[in-house]
Parts: structure tokens; sequence; C-alpha cells
């Protein structure tokens, strides 16, 4: 199964809360930790990772924190996954070429499953973060209410 790991989906999310910040605002660890229950610590990392990768950049002072280094179309979800996690893989092996599986020299589904993970950063490369912000929820009160008691 591929699968994110909890970094880089904290850090998707990250990037998704800055990219609908009005004017571009900076927000600081503190902020976005608590926005989503993230233990502070663990987005201090994952934000400092984004900053050394070049998709964020932070700013010290009281109005300081995170903003985002680019506009949000030319960020992609790929590039995020990438630097949390590193190259995408599908499997154990693909990562290196090196000969070091057992199975290197008789294996029938290195090739194709390199091909299905061509696809899969493809697909990953052209969805961004623009994209994410754009998928915003409807505030839960105000359809809850209507839903919830008709003849108000």
């Amino acid at each position: 199964m591929l699968r994110l790991s909890k970094k880089a989906d904290y850090a998707l999310m990250a990037m998704k809360h800055l990219a609908i910040r009005p004017d571009a605002a900076s927000a600081s660890a503190r902020e976005i930790a608590e926005a989503y229950d993230i233990p502070l610590e663990l987005m201090a990392k994952v934000l400092q990772r984004l900053v050394r990768r070049g998709l964020l950049v932070s700013h010290q002072g009281t109005r300081g924190g995170y903003r985002l280094s680019r506009p949000t179309s030319m960020i992609s979800v790929a590039d995020v996954i990438q630097a949390i996690d590193g190259p995408v893989s599908v499997t154990a092996c693909s990562a290196s070429d090196d000969g070091a599986c057992e199975q290197f020299s008789k294996c029938n589904v290195r090739d194709p499953l390199s091909r299905v993970r061509e696809r899969i950063l493809t697909a990953l490369g052209e969805c961004t973060i623009a994209e994410l912000a754009a998928d915003v929820p409807a505030p839960a009160t105000s359809t809850h209410t209507a839903v919830l008691h008709p003849h108000l």
C-alpha cells in the first residue's frame, strides 16, 4: 500500500494552512500545530525541513513565522512529499539499482513497477498546493443549523 508518512501529511497540512492565509501572511509553528492538534516540536521540525528545501521562508521576530517561498501554483505535492520523505518509491529496491537485492537479476516486475512509480510522480507533480488550497470546506455551523432545524 502506498501511504504518506505522518510528517508528509503534516507538511501538506501546513502548506495548505499557509496557502489559504489572507495576503500570504506568516504563521508561527505554534499556530499551525495548535490548529491541527500536532505536537509543536514535530511541526517545528517539519517546517524547518521545508525551509531547508526552499519551499518555505522563515522570519524571526514578533511578526515572524513561516510563509510560502513561491506562489502556490509553483509548489507541487511531489515537492512537499519529497522534501520530507525523500524520493518516492513503490518497492524496497526501486530507490537503488545497484543490484543489492538478491532477486535483482531475476526480477520480472522491476521495470513495470518503475513505470508505475513514474506515473505516481507525474500525478503528484501535477497536483499543486493551489489545488489543495482551493478545496476549502464550507463552515460546518451554518449548514448544520439549516439541516438540523429546517423550520428556523
